[in-house]
Order: C-alpha cells, then structure tokens, then sequence
C-alpha cells in the first residue's frame, strides 16, 4: 500500500542567533551547501518566494517587532538600572520564543510528476493554512520559501507569533511574543494536523493525515 502523508511541524526558534542561522539556511547563504548533497545549488534558482524577505531573518524581525521594541524600551526608562536589559538580551533570555518555523510538505511519491501548477496550488493551500486555521497575519510572516532544490519540495515558513495581552500586573496590554497563541498544546496540534489534512484534501489531494 503506497500511502502519501500530510505533513505539517511546528520547529521554536528560541533565540535571534538561531534566527540568523535559519535565515542562512532557507535563503541558501551557507558556503557549506557546496558540499552538503541534499542541495542541488543549480536548483536553487527553481525555489519559490511564497512571502519573500529581501532582507537578512534578524533585520526583517526587527522590522516586525519595531512597535514592540519602542514599548519596552520605554517601560526600561523607570526600571532600576541592574534590572535594564537591552531588547536582544531580554528576548534572548526569555522562556518565549522569538519565533516559530512551520514545515510543510508530503511523502516524496506525492510530488512526482506533479505540474507546476498542482504545486503550486499544494503551496498555496499550506499557506491558506497558516492565515485561516492557524490565524497569522501576512505581517507576522517573516519568510516563506518553497525548496525545490533537494529531493522532496518543502515550505519553511517562518512567522513572529507577536500579539498583544493583557498584563496582570499593570493591568494594561502590552506587546509580547507568544506561540501558544498559536498552537497552545499537544491537543491544539493534533486538532490543526486534522484542519491541515481536511484542507489539503478539499482541494482535491489525495493525501493521508500525518502521524
């Protein structure tokens, strides 16, 4: 039985270190790709900019969150001065994610023969997904990129899960970054694996719900 998987990850980017790096990696920056045989750099000129991003993974987060910086570095004005920490470092150091990396994409025997236009159709249904079931505005994407450059096509997307939230403690909202707005937990994941599949298949997709 030659069954063909939906499959959807959810990756968290802890830090803007890890950013850069993944930057790096989904922008095909690397030296290294010259060696590594899963990336056919010839065919790196056949990936697809679903969201592009001309500009390097930290600056263009820095762009997302510039009304989030401008807050907190306006409540570090009346904070004591051992408890100040410049924007990077408080992200750096917090338990919250500085962003999210959804993978999409489907056993490789899905993708043979497949025409341009299916693909595409297959990518734009993921990113459906990513604006109507898992709620991100297109100012909260960072990058999304559709690999066709190694052996099973692929969409990283990567997005900034930045929201506004009630503070307890001054009880005002305030900007803050936060995934579980998004994918709150385990159960949460395994309703959107369900919403992914069901939209892949109302396109017409033969496709099986990913384990």
């Amino acid at each position: 039985m030659n069954l063909n998987y939906a499959i959807f990850r959810s990756q968290p980017i802890m830090t803007l270190s890890d950013l850069q790096q993944i930057g790096s990696h989904n922008k095909r920056e690397k030296q290294a790709y010259k060696s590594n045989p899963d990336i056919k750099l010839e065919m790196s000129k056949y990936n697809v900019e679903l969201v592009p991003l001309a500009e390097k993974y930290v600056k263009g987060f820095y762009n997302i969150t510039k009304d989030y910086q401008k807050e907190y570095e306006e409540r570090q004005k009346t904070e004591r001065d051992d408890r100040k920490k410049k924007f990077n470092v408080m992200l750096n150091n917090s338990k919250n994610v500085v962003a999210d990396e959804l993978l999409f994409t489907a056993t490789n025997r899905f993708f043979r023969n497949m025409s341009n236009e299916d693909l595409m159709k297959w990518a734009n249904t993921c990113m459906e997904f990513v604006y109507e079931d898992l709620g991100y505005t297109r100012e909260q994407v960072l990058h999304a990129t559709l690999h066709l450059d190694e052996k099973t096509p692929h969409i990283h997307c990567v997005v900034v899960p930045l929201v506004k939230k009630l503070d307890k403690r001054s009880n005002t909202k305030r900007y803050t970054i936060s995934k579980k707005q998004y994918i709150k937990d385990k159960f949460h994941l395994s309703q959107l694996q369900d919403k992914y599949h069901q939209r892949l298949t109302e396109k017409g997709f033969d496709l099986e719900r990913g384990i």
